[in-house]
């Protein structure tokens, strides 16, 4: 589909507003039009037959059209533009809405300055294109259609002299319009590079200020910053070259009018009222002229605007409902079943997991432990499908998960992952975040079940404290406990836990999974974790390695076999005494 094709579909939806605006606006240009024409009758008559009674009248009738006109053409603009602020709206909202729908791989090879530029500025340069770039483009086309046949009426041969040099005009802006395509597609991205430094180093200050980095970064940001001054001159440079061309070309065909139309009134080949007429419609003309220089601007920027924002547009959603989807009332009540799961990750060559099969059943707690980079949190993500799996290799309830909607499993799974996020909101609205109705009674029990409630009391504003920028006032710990007590609230039937208590110590931890297990509620608990005092508590433990389960059991039977569990305890009793 053409860009021109993606125009009209932004378009579609407020067809009728444009064609309304549109039809304004020849209506603006029919009267610009029929005014000179009346002057031209007015003024001949005036030179054979002066009265002050028709002055006064031909005066009343010019400035009443010119009322009409302008408030025509005001209606004009404000309907357009408001059609351009209607696509600019929804653009914005079918860009939100598509970027939910894309899976987190997406984020980890998208940078959040690009997206946000392109979600801010280049919609801003569509919203240009079919607000202004539309007006524009019309107006030029109005102008000439309906001037052009009333000045050729008048005198064919001032008319012609009059816009010989128009052509110029058109072979100017075709030399410049792929520069202009080009060194605007360079701004963009500088754009998003400086977006995307600024992001970073605001979200990573404090790391920035803990290695003493900042003269680097302030040398990052100059030079970024630089870059975008250059692609910015470079544009300005070629736009205060092709601007200054067209309007000294409209000029040239004005000079040649007054010129050519002087020897024309003294030979009494043209009356001074189709002289002046000649002369108004050619200044009418020039401001659409030297106007298609700035239209052909918002059109390049339109361009590139519409190739990126449809660039995160066309990218679908990898991990989508089937077409034959089930969607179950009843819910499900948490075994987790694996047989023969592989999963490699795209572009990789070596798989992250490697035939697992295992079966949890409902309402069991599973501690699962391993080296660094062994699957666990590839594992993790499966199960609510954050990654995209094969047909036929996890199971919940007996049911394929590639089966199930994603509505209806993600909602029988409260995740918590290693990096706990927070939003900058109050402690209380991020507990409830996954049910926004959830009383103040709720959001306690389950910030105790997380072992935050009395820390929380102890701050000034209590339930109300605001945590910042990614929870940036709370602690890591504090921040993985009220993590965790966000996903509690749900009483989901099955909870993972991806190494979601790695900054809360060995006892804090061991107290949260019994806490879990005196609920009453029959909760499947799947713990990824390091700290092996607390999956020993675990009702069985499997022990992860190069993406495979080399051992399961109890806590008391794997540490009495010769393996990597037993080896792993070595290594943290070690780590504890050094501690």
């Amino acid at each position: 589909m053409s860009r021109f094709q993606k125009l009209l579909n932004y378009l579609n939806p407020y067809r009728w507003q444009v064609a309304q605006g549109i039809f304004a606006l020849f209506i603006v240009n029919a009267l610009s039009v029929y005014i000179p024409l009346l002057i031209r009758e007015g003024i001949d008559r005036l030179r054979t037959s002066f009265t002050s009674d028709y002055l006064t009248q031909l005066a009343i009738a010019i400035v009443a059209l010119t009322t009409v006109m302008w408030v025509v053409r005001m209606i004009s603009r404000i309907t357009i533009f408001r059609v351009g602020r209607q696509v600019q709206a929804t653009l914005k909202q079918n860009i939100f809405e598509h970027l939910l729908q894309l899976e987190p791989g997406y984020f980890a090879t998208t940078t959040v300055g690009d997206l946000v530029n392109r979600f801010t500025s280049d919609v801003e340069n569509i919203t240009r294109l079919v607000g202004f770039a539309v007006l524009s483009t019309a107006n030029i086309i109005f102008a000439y259609a309906l001037t052009l046949p009333a000045m050729l009426f008048i005198d064919v041969k001032l008319t012609l002299m009059a816009l010989a040099v128009y052509p110029l005009m058109l072979v100017a802006v075709q030399l410049f319009s792929g520069q202009l395509r080009d060194q605007q597609v360079v701004v963009q991205e500088s754009i998003s590079d400086l977006s995307e430094l600024i992001q970073e180093d605001m979200s990573g200050i404090a790391l920035i200020k803990i290695y003493a980095q900042e003269e680097n970064e302030r040398r990052a940001f100059r030079k970024k910053n630089q870059e975008l001054f250059t692609a910015n001159l470079k544009l300005a440079e070629s736009r205060n070259t092709i601007f200054p061309i067209i309007q000294g070309l409209a000029s040239i065909s004005l000079l040649v009018l007054l010129w050519q139309g002087g020897l024309a009134i003294a030979n009494q080949e043209i009356s001074v009222g189709g002289f002046l007429s000649l002369v108004i419609y050619a200044q009418n003309l020039i401001f659409p002229t030297a106007l298609l220089g700035f239209t052909i601007t918002a059109y390049q920027r339109g361009e590139v605007s519409i190739d990126r924002v449809e660039a995160i547009l066309f990218n679908q959603p990898k991990i989508a409902d089937a077409p034959t989807a089930l969607h179950l009332d009843a819910g499900l009540q948490g075994q987790i079943t694996a047989r023969d799961f592989s999963y490699t990750y795209p572009g990789a060559e070596t798989p992250a997991l490697k035939h697992l099969n295992f079966t949890i059943k409902a309402g069991e707690t599973i501690a699962i432990v391993g080296p660094i980079g062994s699957g666990k949190s590839t594992l993790a993500n499966a199960l609510p499908r954050l990654v995209e799996i094969p047909e036929n290799s996890l199971f919940i309830d007996g049911y394929d998960l590639t089966n199930l909607s994603l509505a209806d499993l993600r909602s029988a799974i409260a995740y918590v992952p290693q990096e706990s996020f927070l939003f900058s909101t109050s402690i209380e609205n991020n507990i409830r975040y996954g049910d926004p109705l959830a009383n103040q009674t709720v959001v306690e029990t389950a910030a105790k079940l997380g072992q935050i409630h009395w820390e929380v009391l102890n701050f000034p504003q209590q339930y109300d404290t605001i945590v910042g920028e990614r929870g940036i006032t709370l602690s890591g710990g504090q921040r993985q406990r009220t993590a965790l007590a966000r996903a509690l609230l749900l009483n989901s039937p099955i909870l993972i836990l991806d190494d979601a208590l790695s900054s809360v110590d060995n006892q804090t931890a061991t107290a949260i999974l019994q806490n879990l297990s005196k609920t009453g509620q029959k909760r499947t608990t799947i713990f990824i974790t390091h700290q092996l005092s607390a999956a020993a508590t675990a009702d069985r433990i499997l022990v992860m390695e190069k993406g495979e389960i080399v051992q399961a059991g109890t806590h008391q039977d794997l540490i009495s076999q010769e393996g990597l569990y037993q080896w792993l305890c070595g290594q943290n009793q070690l780590e504890e005494l050094l501690h």
